[in-house]
């Protein structure tokens, strides 16, 4: 009798394996065969039935009915994953990716503040600002988790999302965290194995969020606070070096001013003996030399005689702004008051060139719902599949122990 856990082949197999070795087992145990047919009733002369190794078959024509008997089961586990999946897919936030591109402002966007800066170097205030430096602040703040702080206090939109007014600090670190990890700026040479056969430099900004538009906004916002301020720290550094610029000359001409105050006042004492030596040498006109070398005190001038000496004392000490007679003082004078006279607090420009403005998704990331419903719908496939097997081979094992209990 075959078990139930056997198919009909297996026990076709094991009776005509049986009806073979009772045969062999009769024809030797006959002494009128076995000298008849010469055959010695040795080990060696008997080739033995191959008996299949029935602890290591694979019968996959079994494994096949077995599952097809239980698709019922198979198809529902499938069905049950796939509902699941689709359950989660719709529960799972969804996340929207807006997308920037920029490079270094070009140089006829910049016409307004090169303007500035030429007439500022003009007036001897030397200031380097170009588009690379700019381009690099720009990233820098960008990237900077003290700006995106800033921003997140100084925007509605994100501050709705908290309850009431007053915000806890811990409860902003970690907004301000989350939103961290969701902007980002990607230099997109980094990306390329190859070296850039483009004649410019980009970067690709981006931000993640759960609404296209809410997502498009929120970096759209964030690049122009950032531009913002780096507009603003550019006019600060620009304002702090012509102040610098302003005090220094005033500095300097406070101090050649002394100078010439000292200058004036040495003069007027050497006026003041050479009009006592003149008097003492009773030159009272100025002395010519009709063609004769006249040799001149150098330290106290006599020949200009008391009355020309008289002359010039009275002009050196009438005199009230020693900078009347020295052009070049003059000239520093109205090059400070040219430089404070600048306006430079109205320049706008723009600090970056947009390859792609913020665009608005239209593609969620990640998988999508079919792909997640036909991943569970493989796995719980799978998982039916190795079940069934399961429970039929568990079922084999212990199908010999009952009947023995039920035998005996």
């Amino acid at each position: 009798m075959c078990n139930s856990g056997f198919s009909e082949i297996k026990c076709f197999q094991k009776i005509l394996e049986g009806i073979y070795w009772s045969e062999i087992t009769s024809l030797r145990n006959d002494p009128y065969i076995m000298s008849t047919m010469d055959i010695k009733p040795q080990s060696d002369a008997i080739i033995p039935f191959p008996r299949p190794d029935n602890g290591h078959e694979i019968d996959l024509l079994a494994l096949v009915d077995i599952l097809w008997r239980a698709k019922k089961r198979i198809l529902g586990t499938v069905f049950s994953f796939a509902l699941m999946a689709l359950a989660i897919s719709f529960c799972v936030p969804q996340k929207w990716t807006s997308s920037a591109v920029v490079t270094q402002a070009e140089r006829t966007q910049l016409v307004p503040l090169y303007t500035m800066l030429s007439t500022v170097n003009v007036l001897g205030a030397d200031i380097n600002v170009d588009s690379t430096s700019i381009f690099n602040l720009f990233i820098k703040k960008f990237n900077s988790s003290v700006m995106l702080e800033e921003f997140v206090k100084s925007s509605p939109q994100l501050m709705s999302q908290f309850d009431g007014v007053d915000v806890e600090p811990a409860e902003l670190y970690r907004a301000v965290v989350a939103v961290s990890e969701k902007m980002k700026a990607v230099d997109d040479a980094s990306n390329k194995k190859e070296p850039m056969t483009t004649p410019y430099h980009t970067w690709t900004l981006s931000f993640t969020g759960p609404q296209p538009e809410e997502t498009q906004s929120i970096l759209a916002d964030y690049m122009k606070f950032v531009a913002d301020k780096v507009v603003k720290q550019i006019i600060s550094d620009i304002n702090e070096t012509v102040a610098l610029k302003i005090q220094a000359e005033k500095q300097r001409l406070e101090l050649d001013r002394a100078k010439l105050e000292y200058e004036k006042e040495t003069k007027i004492k050497r006026l003041d003996y050479s009009l006592q030596v003149a008097k003492a040498a009773g030159i009272n006109k100025p002395v010519y030399s009709n063609g004769q070398a006249i040799k001149d005190d150098p330290d106290f001038s006599v020949t200009l005689g008391t009355d020309g000496i008289n002359k010039k004392l009275e002009i050196e000490k009438a005199m009230s702004d020693v900078s009347e007679l020295n052009a070049e003082i003059l000239n520093r004078e109205y090059r400070l008051k040219k430089i404070e006279q600048l306006n430079i607090q109205n320049v706008q420009f723009p600090v970056v060139n947009y390859q792609l403005s913020p665009s608005l998704p239209v593609k969620k990331d990640g998988p999508g719902k079919s792909l997640i419903v036909l991943l569970a719908a493989l796995l719980g496939g799978m998982i039916g599949c190795g079940v069934v097997l399961f429970q039929h081979a568990r079922e084999s094992r212990l199908a010999p122990r009952l009947l023995e209990e039920k035998t005996a």
